[in-house]
């Protein structure tokens, strides 16, 4: 079965309203993407976690509509202009899209991820690195962050398999969680007692559903449930965040406080250009340094004293 596309350019004051009215007039989905993308006049559209952008489209958007192959363009799209009141947009592109199967071609897009010569990201539909002193993540994309191909991500990762191992069992906490993968690979290189913790629920139930599936005990939650008592007494050997620099900058004192006296601090999501300013805010409470760096970001991390 094929399916019809329609490319339409419009602007960004209408981007969320057309699309929605193209919807309910019949498009089966819409994209938005910036029409000058892959240009010298691309712009970046950015949102922190738990905000979307200010401005849902670009100034030049092109709306990328799907519609059922036997469903002709043109009603749709006057359905639409008129349910807004809107002088129709001649101009437009419309081209035929073959079926494919989707799963299939997602799954070839993730192959498995060497974070070290030891440490391993792979997901349930490849076998696994023949080598038994490899620590392997059983992980899939999903609705939550952290598949391991982000830089902030790997970074995190690499500073978890270079220092946990050296630790006596330490207490783990994960905050800005996503898929759990931090927390899982902590407790694979011998964390003790690990908990995770996400605004998002679904982040939460991803988290608790990689876990099991990697047959690891750790503690997902939202920021509101209780810490064992051990920990919010004493705090944790080591505290990671990978989130981004304005909620890192934020969550200072609070992040500082989780952290027990001789733990670790660890910070990504945090690019070059915001290190100095990020660590600044940290300044007062526990000094951070970068660790390492890759591909514009970096991974900062201190000792408590």
């Amino acid at each position: 079965m094929a399916y019809r596309e329609v490319l339409l350019r419009v602007p960004q004051a209408e981007v969320e309203a057309l699309s929605d009215a193209l919807l309910e007039a019949g498009a089966l989905s819409v994209l938005v993407e910036d029409a000058d993308r892959d240009s010298p006049d691309e712009q970046p559209l950015f949102g922190e976690p738990g905000l979307e952008p200010a401005i849902a489209g670009w100034v030049q958007s092109e709306l990328i509509i799907l519609l059922p192959a036997e469903c002709q363009s043109e009603p749709v799209l006057q359905a639409a202009f008129s349910a807004l009141g809107m002088t129709p947009i001649a101009a437009h592109t419309e081209r035929w899209v073959a079926e494919q199967d989707w799963v299939r071609l997602t799954q070839s897009q993730f192959e498995p991820i060497p974070i070290s010569s030891r440490l391993w990201i792979v997901p349930t539909w490849h076998t696994a690195p023949p080598d038994d002193d490899r620590v392997v993540l059983r992980l899939d994309p999903g609705l939550a962050f952290g598949t391991g191909s982000h830089p902030t991500t790997r970074l995190c990762l690499q500073w978890l398999e270079q220092h946990v191992p050296n630790l006596a069992a330490p207490t783990v906490l994960d905050y800005g969680c996503g898929s759990g993968i931090l927390a899982i690979a902590a407790k694979k290189l011998g964390a003790g007692l690990t908990l995770g913790v996400d605004i998002d629920p679904q982040a939460v139930t991803a988290a608790q559903a990689n876990a099991v599936l990697n047959e690891v005990e750790a503690t997902f939650s939202l920021p509101d449930a209780p810490l064992p008592q051990a920990q919010a007494t004493q705090g944790f050997a080591v505290v990671v965040a990978n989130i981004l620099s304005n909620p890192l900058k934020i969550l200072a004192p609070m992040l500082v406080r989780q952290v027990a006296p001789g733990g670790y601090l660890v910070l990504s999501g945090v690019l070059a250009r915001q290190a100095e300013e990020v660590a600044a805010a940290y300044a007062p409470y526990l000094n951070v340094t970068i660790w390492q760096s890759a591909e514009g970001w970096v991974c900062l991390a201190g000792q408590k004293q």
